[in-house]
């Protein structure tokens, strides 16, 4: 029987200052990127984006904007991967500097593309910060093979 893996994923944005929150992952997809996380069994993909966001950066968010979807299908399992991408604006509390994921911490939008971004990452930021795509669809398999579309 094939897996469905249901994720999230979360751009926050401070637009007086031109800035968004980021997450220099330590542990699985090494890089930056935004804040995100697995949907838990019973958890609405919203109430997921909400919390994965709180425990990761410690800022409450609303007012959650869809931007896309990524969806990766294995072709030989049938297995799927897909993350739920959002926008907001709207948030509060303190910023922390760092969980167990890895560092968080502010930084200006034009910036973005000269960091350590994760893997793939940048290829993923018009879809948060142009409304350019509405989906990545991938494919891969136990050789590694992965081709990627843009729609």
């Amino acid at each position: 029987m094939a897996n469905v893996e249901l994720t999230t994923m979360c751009m926050i944005m401070d637009r007086e200052r031109s800035r968004v929150v980021v997450q220099d992952r330590a542990k699985s997809w090494k890089g930056i990127s935004f804040p995100g996380g697995h949907v838990e069994e019973g958890e609405s993909i919203v109430e997921a984006t909400i919390r994965e966001v709180k425990e990761e950066t410690g800022l409450e968010v609303s007012n959650l904007q869809p931007c896309g979807i990524i969806h990766w299908f294995n072709d030989q399992t049938c297995d799927r991967y897909i993350v739920f991408n959002f926008k907001t604006d709207t948030w509060s509390g303190e910023l922390l500097s760092a969980t167990e994921e890895g560092k968080v911490f502010w930084v200006n939008v034009e910036e973005l593309y000269n960091l350590n971004l994760a893997e793939g990452f940048g290829k993923r930021l018009p879809m948060f910060l142009e409304d350019k795509y509405i989906e990545e669809f991938g494919t891969w398999n136990d050789k590694g093979t992965r081709k990627t579309t843009f729609y």
